[in-house]
């Protein structure tokens, strides 16, 4: 196989080019733009792009297909070329149908606890031992390649995003995947750029149910009102399976976990981590493993990369990162760390830092986001907003969203005067972006404050 990557650079896409080569295709690509760990990953693998830019003469007849990144543009040279030669283009999605196509598909959807899930799973499957190849949308520890294709593994796990597909596909990626498997976490309105009211964002939802394989299985969130309504909709034509957040105990070191009259010791804590848990713990048993054989496995997990991942702790001071950046994400976060920590004085800080949270329209929806902080940072700058070619906002204004409970701030260097400024005896720091809150170094900052 002879297969060309438009945009190889990308997150996803060059994990996908490196499962893909290792499987032993050929693998050619090209960017505009190739950053770290990018393009060290790609060199190491032997496929890195020889220069950078597009150029339409590495296309040809040669060539089984290509496979195109949302970074390229719809008049990318070697995109019109391949179209002019009626080579078979693909998108991300779309070639990871074609590779699991044969294969048990399981698909974690949801707007949150996606990678959560997907990671929770794939540990219990690496503890048992079982061969299944999968698709990660986040770096997982462990990993040197969030995505795996293999002739032989049976099943195929794949975290399914709810974003477009690529600029001549604008199908949400989840929507190409026909699982056997499917799960849905959760709702809550995202990406407004691309689905401009919340009935059009719970409508693709709706639609990847309707998508899944006949006599398929779906997991539901019944604590999720609209994930809720899905689940008894498609309850008449699936295996419909609810699930929802288990009884627990806050634990010194963890959590825990009570089920069937068995008690299992966890590593990870919160509400919202326990829930995903559960739902986890039900793809696992779609696909053959055991509740109490995936609780025994699942004891040793510490968390997904970034989710509550923890930077620093020494006496009676831990800092966390989290990449939680939502309304839904930021509260269900917050909360778990103030309920873990009860004793504790929490100071937790985000940046708004996507599209959807700079928007004037949406900001709104952060109301009592980070009530259950004791105190609560929010950043965001207006060279972002700006870039981001969104109307300018105010210090004000976002206040007002998240219901005035929140100290608001412009400058990285004003929320760093901030956090030397406190005792951190007693103490957690959660930092939360999707971003990087302009290049802190979360490491070197939780060293600095661990020695105050």
């Amino acid at each position: 196989m002879n297969v060309h990557f438009i945009a190889i650079g990308g997150s996803a896409m060059h994990n996908l080019a490196i499962a893909l080569s290792r499987k032993g295709a050929n693998v050619t690509g090209s960017d505009d733009e190739i950053f770290e760990p990018s393009r060290t990953r790609l060199e190491k693998q032997g496929i890195l792009p020889t220069s950078i830019g597009w150029d339409a003469n590495r296309i040809s007849s040669e060539l089984d297909a290509v496979i195109l990144g949302m970074h390229a543009r719809e008049d990318n040279p070697e995109l019109l070329k391949a179209k002019e030669l009626n080579i078979p283009i693909y998108s991300y999605p779309e070639y990871l149908y074609e590779q699991s196509k044969n294969k048990t598909r399981v698909v974690i959807g949801g707007s949150h606890g996606k990678t959560t899930i997907t990671s929770m799973l794939l540990h219990v499957v690496n503890e048992l031992g079982m061969n299944v190849d999968y698709m990660v949308g986040a770096q997982l520890e462990g990993y040197d390649c969030m995505v795996k294709l293999t002739e032989d593994a049976p099943v195929m796990i794949l975290e399914g995003d709810e974003y477009l597909s690529s600029p001549i596909d604008r199908r949400p990626k989840f929507h190409l995947y026909r699982p056997n498997v499917a799960i849905i976490s959760g709702i809550a309105w995202d990406h407004i750029n691309v689905f401009p009211t919340f009935d059009n964002y719970v409508d693709q939802f709706d639609i990847f149910c309707s998508l899944i394989e006949p006599n398929g299985t779906l997991i539901y969130n019944t604590e999720d009102e609209e994930v809720n309504k899905l689940g008894e909709k498609y309850a008449s034509t699936l295996n419909a399976i609810p699930y929802k957040t288990p009884t627990y105990e806050v634990a010194e070191e963890g959590t825990r976990l009570f089920f069937d009259d068995e008690i299992f010791n966890l590593k990870i804590f919160g509400g919202h981590n326990l829930q995903n848990l559960m739902g986890a713990m039900r793809l696992g048993e779609a696909i053959g493993i055991e509740p109490k054989e995936f609780f025994r496995a699942v004891q040793s997990f510490t968390g997904a990369g970034k989710r509550l991942q923890k930077v620093a702790e020494k006496g009676a001071f831990t800092m966390f990162k989290d990449f939680a950046h939502s309304p839904s994400k930021l509260k269900a976060t917050t909360k778990a760390v103030k309920e873990q920590f009860a004793e504790r004085h929490v100071v937790a800080c985000m940046e708004l830092h996507t599209f959807s949270s700079l928007k004037k329209e949406f900001l709104p929806h952060y109301k009592d986001a980070m009530k259950m902080a004791d105190e609560a940072v929010v950043y965001y700058s207006p060279e972002v907003v700006k870039h981001k070619k969104l109307e300018p906002i105010s210090k004000e204004l976002v206040a007002e969203g998240f219901g005035g409970n929140v100290t608001v701030m412009n400058e990285t260097e004003e929320v760093l005067q901030f956090i030397r400024s406190k005792k951190w005896n007693n103490a957690v720091l959660l930092m939360m972006s999707s971003g990087n809150f302009d290049g802190i170094n979360y490491e070197a900052l939780g060293e600095e404050l661990s020695n105050i």
